[in-house]
């Protein structure tokens, strides 16, 4: 991809290589930050991004649990609601496969640093996310071999978009050639040979090329993201989660990489790894430090409302290398204190 291309972007949006770049900043300030804390440290912190991802990554693949149901079910172990049995038991699948990807990666127990997945580990996701909707409900045209954690041994039909997954007798030699390709991935960052800015359009490809290898029956598309997921916290980075409301975008996204175009799919796994950070920023961040604006909105000051107070001069506030603010949270009790001095709220 050229340069030129990577820079245009429509009116009124930030282009491709704004997008990266902030990514590579929000990286760069989370070391700062001291990193992300362990699920251990920041239980509610981790439960509210496991509540998202559980309900959205499964909703794109037809799950008709509302976020509430989600979370009544994971944290309390009631199935509100009058939804199909299948749609909870893919919830609690998926959840406890994301729980155990957190824990793998942000406590970086049980892989070797130069090895950041490996092929037990993928087949060993897609057992934990789909075990416990295949007890009830396994898929209807699977030989007995094809269970959860198993490669699959149908082919499979070409996608809407023209792309066919490789026969099944392909399968095997193709994820392990996938988890030398993340690998090699790691490695490069490791070595500073791939910089933070290239990274989005990276785990792209990372992410389309295991799509494309189907390896499972069924599943693919949860354990692929769940996979993302492992290797962005294993880097120490937040995971990704994809809004059931950017289905669409998100599959055509895929087709177009599949095409050779990763750009639409590096964008969204970019902004939702920013999105991720933004949520937790404020957890790990001291409250005198300075975050993006974003980190620092609420109901009670909007973003548009921090920007023009920052413009102002009414909120301590510095310009980032990225041309945005930032501020901190002493910063904005110290602005609401002022506020009521003044007389009241804006």
């Amino acid at each position: 991809m050229t340069n030129a291309s990577r820079d245009r972007a429509p009116r009124g949006r930030p282009s491709r290589i704004a997008i990266y770049q902030r990514f590579a900043t929000a990286i760069d300030e989370l070391g700062r930050y001291g990193g992300l804390p362990s699920p251990v440290e920041a239980k509610q912190l981790w439960d509210d991004v496991w509540h998202l991802e559980a309900h959205h990554s499964t909703a794109l693949e037809g799950n008709t649990l509302v976020l509430r149901e989600v979370e009544q079910l994971l944290e309390q172990g009631r199935a509100v609601g009058s939804k199909e049995l299948k749609d909870y038991m893919g919830v609690l699948g998926y959840s406890e496969a994301a729980r155990w990807v957190y824990e793998q990666g942000v406590t970086r127990s049980g892989y070797a640093h130069d090895a950041f997945v490996s092929v037990t580990e993928v087949r060993h996701i897609h057992e934990l996310a789909m075990s416990r909707v295949w007890e009830i409900e396994p898929h209807p045209n699977a030989y007995p071999d094809e269970a959860p954690g198993s490669f699959r041994r149908h082919d499979i039909r070409p996608f809407p978009g023209g792309m066919t997954p490789p026969a099944h007798p392909l399968v095997a030699a193709g994820v392990t050639a996938w988890v030398d390709q993340v690998n090699r991935f790691g490695a490069s960052l490791s070595e500073g040979t791939l910089g933070l800015i290239d990274v989005p359009e990276a785990l792209a490809h990372i992410h389309a090329d295991f799509e494309r290898l189907h390896p499972f029956i069924d599943g693919n598309g949860r354990t692929g993201r769940l996979l993302l997921n492992l290797i962005l916290t294993r880097l120490g980075w937040p995971p990704i989660v994809i809004f059931k409301e950017q289905r669409r975008r998100y599959l055509a996204a895929l087709d177009r990489a599949d095409h050779g175009d990763s750009g639409p799919l590096a964008e969204i796994i970019a902004r939702s790894v920013v999105d991720n950070l933004h949520r937790l920023i404020p957890n790990i961040a001291g409250p005198a430090k300075y975050v993006p604006l974003e980190a620092l909105a609420s109901e009670e000051f909007s973003l548009a409302a921090l920007k023009q107070a920052a413009g102002r001069g009414r909120l301590e506030a510095i310009i980032g290398p990225d041309g945005r603010y930032r501020s901190s949270r002493a910063a904005v009790k110290a602005y609401r204190a002022s506020k009521y001095q003044r007389g009241g709220r804006a």
